[in-house]
């Protein structure tokens, strides 16, 4: 439309009053008119202009702090994601195929090392067990992990977990292993997904591990968050993290979560009933529970043990919480928490033991305060990555408005 009114004021420039047949008066006056024209066909312009921005600006993804949402007291790591600990490296496969699949993996590394030669202390802590989570029980008895752990969609589980023993089997100086316990979390994709036909093959699973760095974190639809959905919208992967202690000994807490849980109505956005004012404002209610599941994997570099992990990971579920999870009868809420922490890694590529040094009880609260922030800002960061998806079944998720959200955050002065 802007084009065409500026192509409509192009014309009439070219039909201007002839000089020599008019009066130097009448000449001015028709200058006059042709200027103000101009201007109004301009103005009404640069406001077509402005609203076309406006409305593209508003289908542009940003993160929840980019936003003003800063949930809790506490300071996020450089780049504010699981990542800030370090050693942590992240990798994703994402398979975008057609309209069939949207699906794929991601994968999460302790550290650049061979993990099971150099295991890390870890816990699994589960919020409600509706899921296909692979691995629990030996993490749970030991008290270590031993691969990186990897997620994807639920049917593809038992296909992720051959290929993430393969790739353990084939490193260098495990020539002799014969047990390995693969570590695979998953969510339901199958809303926008052809989750039954399970199209993940080892090569993706190698690509996650292979392709996983340090540094900025993809979030949103990518990797195992391409199809999933999250409190009606579209949901998927989204980091944080957070730092705790003092300039002489500090800590990170890094969070990274796979979201798909929550009915629309649920969602509380820094404690604003977000969700619920969304749901009044479209034609398409939504009626469903709730159900659907969400892994949030947990890593820090202070020193803890199994138990003082597994406290962490019951406070992971607290910032889910904060969101307006319910863990629904048919959700499968997990926490995977590891320390990075060298001096208390186990193994023949573990080092010289060394004295081990645990961090007291009574030192771990502010670390609670860190994985309750953390996992709340990275659910958010999920839902604020995340782009409208089209899929199987000629299904569409649609990504939550951002800029109805912000106006409705304004309005609750939930905004920093």
């Amino acid at each position: 439309m802007t084009r065409f009114l500026l192509r409509r004021d192009c014309r009439r420039a070219d039909n201007p009053v002839p000089v020599q047949q008019t009066s130097f008066s009448a000449w001015a006056h028709s200058l006059s008119v042709f200027l103000k024209t101009c201007i109004g066909v301009c103005s009404v312009a640069v406001v077509l202009s402005s609203a076309f921005a406006a409305q593209q600006d508003s289908n542009v993804r940003v993160r929840a702090r980019d936003m003003g949402i800063a949930p809790g007291i506490l300071e996020p790591g450089t780049n504010n994601a699981i990542t800030d600990v370090t050693g942590v490296r992240v990798g994703h496969t994402t398979i975008y195929e057609g309209d069939r699949f949207r699906t794929g993996v991601t994968a999460i590394l302790p550290h650049n090392g061979n993990v099971f030669r150099s295991k890390v202390p870890a816990a699994i802590v589960v919020g409600n067990g509706f899921g296909k989570l692979a691995g629990l029980s030996q993490v749970q008895e030991l008290g270590t992990l031993e691969t990186p752990v990897l997620l994807t969609g639920t049917l593809s589980v038992p296909r992720v977990a051959d290929a993430l023993i393969s790739y353990m089997l084939g490193l260098p100086g495990n020539e002799d292993v014969r047990s390995i316990n693969p570590v695979v979390g998953e969510t339901n994709d199958g809303r926008l997904s052809d989750i039954r036909a399970r199209p993940i093959q080892p090569d993706h699973v190698y690509a996650a591990i292979r392709s996983a760095t340090t540094g900025p974190v993809r979030e949103g639809v990518v990797g195992a968050g391409t199809g999933t959905v999250a409190f009606g919208f579209k949901g998927g992967i989204g980091t944080s993290s957070r730092i705790v202690g003092e300039t002489s000994e500090n800590w990170t807490v890094g969070v990274l979560v796979q979201t798909n849980f929550g009915a629309r109505r649920s969602l509380l956005i820094n404690g604003a009933p977000v969700g619920a004012r969304l749901e009044g404002e479209v034609s398409r209610q939504d009626t469903s529970p709730g159900d659907g599941s969400c892994m949030i994997i947990v890593a820090t570099d202070a020193p803890l043990q199994h138990r003082g992990l597994e406290r962490l990971g019951l406070r992971a579920l607290m910032g889910m919480a904060r969101t307006g999870s319910n863990f629904s009868n048919g959700s499968g809420d997990y926490v995977i928490a590891f320390s990075t922490n060298t001096s208390l890694r186990s193994g023949p590529d573990a080092g010289t033991r060394q004295a081990v040094r645990t961090l007291p009880t009574e030192d771990m609260t502010p670390l609670f305060q860190a994985v309750i922030e953390a996992t709340e800002e990275a659910i958010y960061n999920s839902l604020f990555m995340a782009e409208s998806v089209s899929g199987f079944g000629g299904r569409r998720v649609e990504a939550l408005p951002l800029e109805r959200v912000r106006e409705i955050l304004m309005e609750y002065g939930a905004l920093r």
